[in-house]
């Protein structure tokens, strides 16, 4: 079990950082916070 959750966090954890790469060298958004934040933990939770 705890290594099915590790892996579940490992994989979040890489999906944030390319998510962080990614933003750095695209410039700005037009998406509101809550559109942010809504796409974040649909991502998250899937």
């Amino acid at each position: 079990m705890y290594l099915r959750q590790a892996r579940k966090q490992q994989k979040q954890i890489d999906w944030i950082n390319v998510k962080l790469d990614k933003a750095e060298n695209s410039g700005f958004t037009n998406d509101s916070k809550e559109d942010i934040l809504a796409k974040s933990k649909t991502l998250l939770i899937g």
